[in-house]
């Protein structure tokens, strides 16, 4: 995700700035005004564009995408070593790759199809992407050496549910069952993100 294009900033722009371009993208966008699935959709984009940029995390814009190679695939120029690589998750748009990261894009299916991305909390880490497809949750502990990617298919949950985090309620807490009765937990979600998600998986 490109954060900035999301919320209509600059790069640079002050932190009141980007306060105010996101009040302004969270009256548009936001799931009760009406729009379905598309401002759902919109909505998470525009809350994970904002916590990127709030927590100073926006990804670099140094990347390029290079030619089509005769197997008819992108390429990009890693600035690591200046060379052009195959792009992974082609499938999907800039910035919803932007969003995922290269560990969670690199572990999708083919064609597997992103709803949503968004950063969350976790008790492993305080850190973490999680990613709604259209088959798993797939989540990043951002912070972790080891075991960074985990996911869960849909039909290994027996319940999902969310709520609002007291005092302020301005988070939601994702809580999520599994059918060997594990239970996970996800916080710091936006509450509009967090009631997506559980329809996505219950409608799953």
């Amino acid at each position: 995700m490109d954060p900035y294009a999301v919320l209509g900033v600059a790069p640079g722009a002050s932190p009141r700035e980007v306060a105010a371009a996101y009040r302004a993208a969270a009256k548009r966008w936001h799931p009760d005004r009406g729009g379905g699935e598309t401002a759902q959709r919109r909505m998470a984009e525009v809350n994970a564009a904002y916590e990127l940029l709030r927590r100073g995390e926006a990804p670099s814009r140094t990347d390029r995408h290079g030619p089509v190679g005769e197997d008819g695939e992108v390429r990009y120029r890693r600035p690591v070593d200046g060379r052009w690589h195959r792009l992974q998750g082609q499938w999907l748009p800039e910035h919803v790759r932007w969003a995922l990261g290269p560990e969670l894009t690199a572990a999708l299916n083919p064609d597997e199809d992103v709803h949503l991305v968004t950063p969350v909390s976790t008790w492993a880490s305080p850190r973490s992407v999680l990613a709604v497809t259209d088959r798993r949750l797939l989540w990043l502990h951002d912070d972790a050496v080891m075991g960074r990617v985990r996911s869960l298919r849909y039909d290994a949950i027996a319940e999902v549910s969310h709520r609002l985090r007291r005092p302020r309620r301005r988070w939601a807490i994702l809580r999520v069952r599994t059918r060997s009765g594990r239970a996970l937990t996800f916080s710091e979600v936006p509450p509009g993100t967090a009631a997506a998600i559980e329809r996505r998986v219950l409608g799953a």
